[in-house]
């Protein structure tokens, strides 16, 4: 196989591939911001039962996410080891996150969880087959420093578009197209989502490609390559930390729906909204403010994964702004217990800080990991590019399944009421406060320690990434001369 040493990346293979994330978020912002609150209030489930529907898809992933990973490090094909995986679940992918917000009329509460709990595992074994596959290609496409950043970067504006749209339109779209009735209107919205999310996929295949190979020599070993994976500090370091922060990232946004539904202020809420011409009456505020509040954020995140991640990260480092912007974003989160259901505008206010705080991080978690994959193939003279990402998303996807279980969880022992209830007694707005603030930011900080044992700085990845450039150079020669 002739191994390309050539690493740059043209800009429209960065968009194309991007675009395969931007695919992904359709779905992913769904299951993190909408999910919980779909199976409580459309499903009629109790938070206890809904949270654990989520946590047993999330644990599904502990097996199903490293057998991706090492199926995709073995597959050959004309298209590469992980860009045909893209093809293969498109249509399944789209299919099942259709049935995971489908309600097919069952009136039976435990036959409803039991349905639940089958497309949801089966909306995140997919999801795995495909976002797998996804992230390791970005962790092939080039070992450039700049250009893996630049290729994260443009990866993550697709991201936080897909975030602006899946966040800021989805309610709207409901109301608009379920009128009374929601589950129709949650199908429509998922189902149009669902299309767009095909067409994307479709791109990212036919514009993407692979120029990392594995050592020439490397031998196929399954246990070697769980072995050099598992006992890289790099990668341990990365795992406490993906699993910190969607642990965090899914309690926070779950229960952010309802914190703006229960602990603010419907009137005070109907005059800021007021401010900006968005509500026509006091009964939209709910659904009109919860968008604009995530659409604000999206547009911050947007300004700042553009102006700030690249740049921050190539003059100090992935490690040291990483340490900085998430600590910043543990103490503007734990803030958000202090604002009483009256003060709106305070709220925007440390939603405009905490998503420009975390904001350049957004990047990084991923070219990060390819730096360890990188790493791994440093220490031990073998790659397993696909089941290195593949732990890391095993520990996202338990991370968020547990942070939307954890919000259930505590919601209902504070008491909240299932369905369609329009007032919530005190406890149970306590415990929406708690698991909108003052938890995750405590979760957050065990991102920051994780990130404290993460030993690839700056300069060590420059010394790595010049000494695996000189390997690939010398087996490129080898090749040639074995070919003559």
């Amino acid at each position: 196989m002739k191994r390309n040493i050539n690493q740059k990346v043209s800009f429209g293979e960065k968009v194309g591939y991007s675009l395969g994330d931007a695919a992904a978020n359709l779905v992913f912002q769904m299951m993190v911001m909408f999910q919980l609150k779909f199976y409580t209030d459309v499903f009629g489930l109790d938070g206890t039962v809904a949270g654990s529907i989520l946590m047993i898809g999330s644990l599904s992933s502990v097996i199903v996410d490293p057998s991706v990973g090492l199926l995709a490090d073995r597959t050959k094909s004309r298209w590469g080891k992980f860009r045909p995986w893209i093809l293969w679940t498109a249509i399944p992918f789209c299919v099942f996150y259709i049935l995971a917000f489908y309600n097919p009329g069952i009136e039976d509460k435990a036959m409803v969880a039991v349905y639940a709990t089958i497309s949801y595992v089966l909306l995140m074994t997919v999801y795995s087959s495909n976002n797998i596959p996804y992230t390791s290609l970005g962790g092939v496409m080039t070992s450039d420093i700049k250009e893996r950043t630049s290729i994260t970067t443009i990866r993550f504006v697709a991201v936080t578009i897909a975030q602006f749209v899946v966040q800021g339109l989805t309610l709207p779209m409901v109301n608009h197209f379920g009128h009374d009735n929601p589950q129709h209107g949650w199908l429509s919205t998922i189902s149009i989502f669902a299309c767009v999310a095909l067409g994307l996929f479709l791109v990212t295949f036919y514009v993407s490609r692979e120029r990392i190979q594995p050592p020439p020599r490397q031998e196929i070993s399954m246990k070697d390559d769980i072995k050099s994976t598992i006992s890289d500090i790099p990668w341990s370091a990365l795992f406490l930390l993906t699993f910190a922060l969607f642990i965090t990232l899914a309690m926070w946004s779950s229960a952010m729906s309802f914190y703006f539904q229960y602990n603010v202020d419907q009137k005070s809420l109907y005059d800021f909204l007021c401010m900006f011409k968005l509500v026509d009456s006091i009964e939209d505020s709910y659904a009109v403010g919860f968008s604009f509040f995530n659409v604000v954020a999206a547009i911050v995140q947007f300004i700042g994964v553009i102006t700030l991640s690249r740049f921050l990260a190539n003059k100090y480092g992935k490690k040291k702004v990483f340490i900085v912007c998430l600590t910043l974003t543990a103490f503007f989160t734990f803030l958000f217990y202090l604002p009483s259901p009256t003060d709106v505008g305070l709220l925007f206010v440390l939603n405009i800080l905490k998503s420009l705080s975390y904001a350049p991080t957004i990047p990084l978690l991923w070219a990060m990991i390819a730096d360890v994959a990188d790493h791994i193939e440093y220490e031990n003279y073998r790659r397993a590019t696909g089941f290195c990402f593949s732990g890391i998303t095993a520990a996202l996807k338990v991370g968020m399944g547990l942070g939307g279980a954890v919000a259930g969880v505590i919601i209902s022992a504070f008491g909240y009421q299932p369905g369609s209830v329009s007032i919530q007694n005190e406890s149970a707005m306590e415990g929406i406060r708690l698991v909108s603030s003052i938890v995750p930011a405590l979760l957050f900080c065990v991102g920051v320690a994780a990130l404290y044992l993460y030993p690839i700085t700056k300069e060590y990845n420059e010394n790595m990434q010049a000494e695996l450039a000189a390997r690939r150079r010398n087996a490129g020669k080898e090749e040639l001369d074995e070919n003559f």
